[in-house]
């Protein structure tokens, strides 16, 4: 290589720096040390986080970006290393989250030799077909001079349209050779490329008529308008035609659940004033959402929505999901701020905004209605103060234990539908969740990102007893780079989501959901306070309601990482408006309510 140019490794570290990624993410091995060694050389302007199992790495580049909004990238080498990154790759492309995975394979020179760590019984170094379904494209740059184009290409397939993750798969020797005298200059040609596209504007007039001429207008918001930064446009539009605001899992913080057009959760365990709403509305206007099962309550009509009579319009910058699970009266491919803005502008060349002001007065009055039934119904479970503690008001306490400015990271189990029922995220990055591929680990590990992403912040994961021990290699990463987070272990003895999916649908007949000790038969765990302690990290464990708020607090003004064993009852399910079928197995029912049948 000659001495004025840079190597693939070093044209791919330089190109990240020039987009600003203050760290990456990842786990040493030898097809990548080529690709460690550039970053050493760059040490002083991105840091290099290393850290004990590769999926941990991906979950902390997933919500690195959903608090920071800007994307990072993650390293792993050939073989197992990279194997064990899809999980993470795949939360992050169905939650449509930008992160880069640069993985290593074998040299060129060993393709379809069956080197070792090669994947070739199919096709040669054959790493791309395994995450395929997984990220937006893959690249495999084979020689030295392709890794400039492959490094800019990806970085602008990963942020412009339905953002989401790219791999670029490096040939060892392909991180050594030469690649170009500079790598791409970044700006030039991905900086002036904008994907905030607009609706047609017929579209847009027609929008508007809809949401004038409606009697029971709802607003359903998701995730694009959460990270799409649309959250100040969807409140002002909700105030200023007084239209209440229903969310998804992942659209929850959208608007301040505290507002008062704020309905809460729609979902088969959502809140009644949420669901019978949006259930009976005449015009549906739905932002950034993709009608998942879960939501939509199986998309069985009633309970969720009921769609038609209901008139659905659909915004989304994919236009894939537009139509895919309901018919729409008018679906617009646009980004969802654009088009927010879009209305506004409509609504202030239009006269006479509240000719159905006294409609829209009905309408609302009969959601306090609704709002003061679930709070009824949900009463009880707040003051229950026995042990184990109420999951209920686990997540209750634990929510009011937060500042304001906390960011409550949530991994995949029954807690998660505990924390979406009765957490009240204030804004989008208060309450972060994986709806998309749902893996065990996401908030163990993603808490680490969160904090990355906003050091001034307290960052608290709530994960279940399953997950944390299947990602306990998070308390050493914490130590090793001073991250003050707090991990808030839900623990149940139990994969009780599924524990209860067994008493629910299969008469009770439980097997591989519990842990118990094999002489005395006793619920058991390892004693997670204890394992925290020994690897530097203060532990402590809790068994009364009354006492997790205070040791939340604590485990906050620590400043260092700390963990708190919460012993929470399993016997206890989330129940809300919706429901949720298994096909074959049959459909849970309702808690709170009955089906709608539209009149």
């Amino acid at each position: 290589m000659s001495k004025n140019m840079l190597n693939g490794a070093q044209v791919i570290v330089d190109y990240l720096i020039q987009e600003k990624v203050p760290q990456v993410f990842g786990l040493c091995g030898h097809g990548n040390i080529q690709f460690i060694d550039a970053l050493y050389e760059r040490s002083q302007e991105i840091k290099t986080i290393s850290v004990h199992h590769e999926s941990v790495a991906g979950f902390m580049a997933d919500v690195y970006y959903r608090v920071s909004g800007r994307p990072t990238a993650t390293f792993t080498s050939c073989g197992p290393g990279s194997a064990n990154l899809p999980i993470s790759l795949a939360n992050a492309f169905l939650d449509s989250v930008p992160f880069m995975a640069i993985t290593g394979n074998v040299p060129t020179s060993q393709f379809n030799r069956g080197a070792f760590q090669e994947m070739y019984r199919h096709y040669q170094a054959d790493f791309p077909s395994t995450v395929r379904t997984m990220c937006k494209k893959v690249f495999q740059p084979t020689r030295g001079e392709m890794v400039p184009l492959a490094v800019r290409q990806a970085w602008k397939t990963m942020v412009t349209g339905r953002p989401g993750p790219v791999v670029i798969d490096v040939p060892f020797d392909v991180f050594m050779e030469a690649a170009a005298e500079e790598a791409p200059k970044a700006a030039e040609w991905s900086a002036n490329i904008s994907s905030r596209c607009g609706a047609d504007p017929e579209g847009v007039e027609k929008a508007v008529d809809m949401l004038l001429a409606a009697e029971r207008p709802v607003m359903l918001v998701g995730q694009g308008v959460r990270y799409g930064g649309a959250a100040e446009e969807l409140r002002k539009l909700a105030e200023r035609l007084q239209i209440p605001v229903a969310a998804s899992a992942s659209g929850l913080g959208a608007l301040d659940v505290n507002h008062p057009l704020a309905l809460g959760l729609v979902a088969r365990a959502g809140h009644y004033q949420a669901n019978h709403a949006t259930r009976q509305a005449d015009i549906l206007l739905a932002l950034g959402v993709r009608f998942d099962d879960r939501t939509s309550s199986s998309w069985i009509p009633g309970y969720s929505f009921t769609i038609p009579p209901t008139r659905l319009i659909h915004v989304d910058i994919d236009p894939e999901e537009i139509g895919r699970n309901y018919p729409v009266a008018l679906g617009l491919m646009a980004d969802v701020r654009t088009f927010l803005r879009q209305v506004h502008a409509e609504l202030d060349r239009r006269d006479n905004l509240f000719k159905k002001s006294d409609a829209r007065k009905k309408w609302l009055a009969q959601i306090d209605g609704y709002r003061k039934e679930w709070d009824k119904f949900v009463a009880p479970g707040f003051s229950d103060d026995t042990t184990p503690i109420n999951p209920q008001r686990a997540a209750a306490e634990i929510d009011k234990a937060l500042p304001a400015d906390a960011i409550l990271v949530s991994d995949i189990g029954v807690h998660h539908n505990w924390l979406l029922g009765f957490c009240k995220p204030k804004r989008p990055d208060s309450l972060i969740g994986s709806m998309g591929f749902g893996p065990m680990g996401f908030g163990v590990a993603g808490v680490m990102g969160a904090k990355f992403a906003a050091p001034d912040r307290p960052c608290v994961s709530v994960c279940g007893d399953g997950a944390f021990f299947m990602h306990a290699n998070v308390l050493g990463t914490a130590v090793e780079y001073n991250l003050p987070v707090v991990w808030v272990v839900w623990n149940n003895y139990a994969y009780a989501s599924i524990r209860g999916l067994q008493r629910g649908y299969l008469g009770g007949r439980e097997l591989a959901t519990d842990f118990k000790h094999p002489e005395t038969g006793q619920r058991y765990n390892p004693d997670f306070a204890a394992m925290a302690r020994s690897c530097g990290v203060e532990g402590v464990r809790v068994d009364r309601a009354g006492d997790l708020g205070e040791a939340i607090r604590k485990g906050i003004a620590a400043n260092r990482p700390y963990l708190i064993d919460v012993d929470i009852a399993a016997d206890v399910n989330p129940s809300g408006a919706g429901i949720w079928e298994l096909p074959g197995l049959g459909q849970s029912k309702a808690g709170i309510g009955t089906r709608f049948q539209p009149g």
